[in-house]
């Protein structure tokens, strides 16, 4: 421990034999008791000979007590080493480095206190002067509490603007932010974009006024003059620059020092107005009937609302009502395995980019397919899209039998998929895979490949009831 030597102090006094020669005990007990909070004497053995505290609130927790007994049973019982290096390092010629300790409280917490000591007299006697730091202590928690307080406060801001802004980016309507001050606009959403034709960098600083045909652009200034007193002001019409009628709803919101207008367009009935919500929906479904990909939309518990032409396909499926209703799990995945690793992800991450699992035809054919999956929960009608790509000339993949997957690929999954979850998935993948190797070298013997796997036959046939293996309506002996 440093110990601090009269040279050390910021400011020592410059002649102390002559200016506190004359002091004695009794009037420097008195200077130690007021300058300190607690004032402790110990002599050599360790034991408290005389106590001083500096007010009545410490005076309550029972310090005069101390008296008799060795200093370092008065302390909690990780500051012990604290006091023994206090007392150890002790020396007539220099007070030690600040300590802090604790002490019981017979009325609940332990109170904190910073000590320095030093030797006075013949007799190797040690005084150890505290301050109490739990005043300190209290404005040290509550600092914490308020970082805490302002990082959930942060954490909760920052998610209420990213749903929003996910919000403004995935509305259909078109929508834009217009500064009240200079009437230029400050952000548009991906509708406004397409239905203004411009990108949003050309979009953002525009003039709103501008936007709209010089016939129109009074009836715009005075829905912002209006919007200015009333707050918000329904269907105004006005065309804009390309000639289309709009219907424009106007509302004004506070934002800092600022207030924005937030203007919604919707077409007007009638005007021939092909936005782009209006126009990129139709486009955009007939690009997903024609995807060369299998294309699916579920309700939340996965069973089938819509399949495209090439899900039919692949599943080996007539017409889409053959596949509306029901559970997705019929035809993809293996059977106990896939569809609740898949399920749990889009529970927990709201989308998954690469799922390699198998799609069983309605004849029997297997086809192995990577899936992309996410979870719409937003609107009135929650629902899960899956994508399937044909994986059978995916590196790893022979006979149509998937091979185990790679320590790199199981370690991508973590983070994604509970540790629960991954074992058990891996333990399933391996004891399928054990079983259909044992079945292809005992030709299809159950009796000899229970054997060969140490199970008996009931387990075996158990196991391959689980995972939908061979015939089981007759032994297959």
């Amino acid at each position: 421990m440093e110990i601090l030597s009269p040279n050390d102090v910021a400011k020592p006094f410059a002649a102390p034999k002559e200016s506190l020669g004359g002091l004695g005990p009794e009037a420097a007990a008195m200077l130690i008791a007021a300058a300190a909070d607690v004032a402790v004497v110990i002599d050599r053995a360790g034991i408290v000979k005389d106590v001083a505290v500096g007010s009545e609130d410490l005076a309550r927790e029972g310090y005069s007590s101390w008296v008799g007994r060795p200093w370092s049973e008065t302390v909690t019982v990780e500051s012990r080493g604290k006091v023994e290096e206090l007392l150890r390092e002790a020396t007539p010629s220099g007070v030690t480095r600040l300590r802090q300790v604790n002490h019981p409280s017979p009325r609940g917490a332990d109170v904190p206190v910073r000590y320095a000591t030093m030797k006075v007299g013949d007799k190797g006697d040690v005084v150890a002067i505290g301050r109490d730091l739990r005043a300190m202590a209290v404005l040290q928690q509550r600092l914490a509490d308020a970082q805490q307080s302002m990082e959930r406060e942060y954490a909760r801001i920052r998610g209420a603007e990213t749903r929003y802004r996910l919000l403004f980016q995935l509305a259909s309507e078109a929508v834009l932010i217009v500064e009240a001050s200079n009437q230029r606009i400050v952000d548009a959403n991906p509708a406004a974009n397409v239905l203004l034709g411009k990108s949003a960098k050309r979009i953002i600083g525009q003039s709103f006024p501008e936007v709209f045909a010089p016939d129109s652009r009074e009836a715009v200034a005075s829905l912002l003059a209006a919007v200015r007193v009333t707050g918000r002001v329904d269907d105004v019409h006005a065309r804009l620059v390309a000639g289309t009628e709009f219907a424009l709803s106007a509302s004004l919101f506070r934002q800092e020092t600022t207030s924005p207008f937030l203007v919604r367009l919707s077409p007007v009935a009638g005007s021939g107005a092909t936005g782009g919500a209006s126009r990129g929906r139709p486009v955009l479904m007939q690009v997903v009937e024609n995807l060369p990909e299998g294309f699916v939309v579920t309700d939340p518990q996965m069973r089938i609302l819509t399949a495209n032409a090439a899900f039919l396909d692949m599943a080996q499926l007539a017409t889409e009502e053959q596949a509306r209703g029901e559970a997705l799990g019929r035809w993809l995945g293996r059977p106990g395995i896939d569809m609740d690793v898949l399920s749990s992800n889009l529970r927990e991450h709201g989308s998954v980019r690469v799922f390699p699992t198998v799609l069983r035809g309605e004849f029997g054919s297997t086809e192995d397919v990577e899936v992309a999956a996410v979870a719409v929960v937003t609107g009135d009608s929650p629902c899960l899209g899956f994508t399937l790509r044909s994986a059978s000339m995916r590196p790893g993949t022979m006979a149509g039998r998937e091979l185990p997957r790679s320590v790199e690929q199981f370690t991508e999954l973590v983070g994604r998929v509970s540790l629960k979850n991954l074992v058990r998935e891996t333990t399933d993948m391996i004891e399928r895979l054990c079983i259909e190797a044992a079945l292809e070298l005992t030709r299809d013997n159950r009796a000899s490949a229970a054997e060969m796997l140490g199970l008996s036959r009931q387990s075996l046939y158990s196991k391959l009831r689980r995972y939908g293996l061979g015939d089981l309506d007759h032994d297959g002996n």
